[in-house]
């Protein structure tokens, strides 16, 4: 029959330019600590951070909370979080939560992103609030 909606994939390659995650499902409640677990599971490097959504049809609250604790370890170890491939329904999340302002989005798969140069870092904001 298909899988539950709730199902989450991801695969994780690292390399010299970086790490790339590409993740497919959607990420809600039932699997956030499957997906946190996944990004916190990462090698601790300043090398860039690529998480591709492209294939995530729907992103919680909590997904939202996951990504920003990211992308504040990302930074503090030096590196930098990139979200790239988001659909509409998952960039409408990013953009109403304002993580946009913090969090680099690109519109490209990953794959095709690779060759362009990265976005400045944004600077850490002090609290939530500031999001």
């Amino acid at each position: 029959m298909g899988e539950p909606q709730h199902q989450l994939k991801a695969e994780v390659t690292v390399g010299a330019r970086g790490i790339d995650v590409r993740v497919a499902g959607e990420i809600d409640i039932a699997n956030v600590d499957e997906f946190r677990a996944v990004l916190w599971a990462l090698p601790a490097t300043p090398a860039p951070l690529r998480v591709d959504l492209g294939e995530v049809g729907f992103l919680s609250a909590a997904g939202v909370r996951a990504l920003v604790a990211v992308h504040l370890r990302t930074r503090a170890r030096g590196g930098q979080l990139v979200i790239c491939n988001p659909n509409a329904v998952v960039r409408r999340t990013l953009r109403a939560t304002r993580v946009n302002r913090v969090i680099p989005i690109v519109g490209s798969s990953v794959a095709e992103d690779v060759t362009r140069p990265w976005p400045e870092p944004v600077p850490i904001r002090r609290s939530l609030a500031e999001l």
